[in-house]
């Protein structure tokens, strides 16, 4: 039991790590986004910028989306569940718990695959500032572990509620 509270306090500190980071990008986005307008009206070109700006958007993605997961801050469809018998909705949390952490873990293996892939080649893009793609992508199978490891505890946790439920109705 204790390396499994241990392995747990490591996952919500990295992904607490990682929310951190995509903080630190938000940040950098209103500032860099607020002085490319105020460079485009006094004439100055500053085209990098907005290239980095699409870089950070897809970071922000898959550093944010673990915290969002574990915090269940994303959005649901109460509408529909809350009609619901609970143990359906338990029912429906674990599946689509099971699906998000299949299709996580598809995503991380292929996102190894064709991070690694790129590596290998030493592909660079061919924008303005031409950097090598991997870097870029590296960030999709490690967000992706992540999810798929919060989805997994998320299953575990429902299936919990799930038996604690069934033994309240005994």
């Amino acid at each position: 039991m204790k390396m499994k509270t241990r392995i747990s306090s490591i996952l919500d500190r990295t992904i607490d790590i990682f929310a951190v980071f995509a903080g630190v990008l938000i940040v950098y986005l209103v500032v860099s986004v607020t002085v490319a307008i105020i460079m485009r009206g006094l004439r100055v070109g500053v085209i990098w910028m907005f290239e980095i700006t699409e870089y950070c958007m897809l970071w922000l993605t898959f550093l944010a989306a673990p915290w969002v997961l574990k915090h269940e801050a994303h959005i649901k469809m109460e509408l529909i569940v809350d009609r619901f018998s609970v143990r359906t909705q338990i029912m429906l949390q674990i599946t689509t718990s099971v699906i998000g952490a299949l299709i996580c873990l598809i995503l991380t293996v292929f996102g190894i695959k064709v991070a690694w892939d790129y590596y290998k080649t030493g592909y660079f893009l061919h924008t303005v500032m031409a950097p090598p793609i991997y870097p870029i992508l590296a960030i999709i199978p490690m967000g992706s572990v992540l999810l798929f490891m919060q989805f997994l505890r998320q299953a575990h946790k429902y299936t919990g509620k799930l038996k604690s439920n069934q033994e309240k109705k005994i």
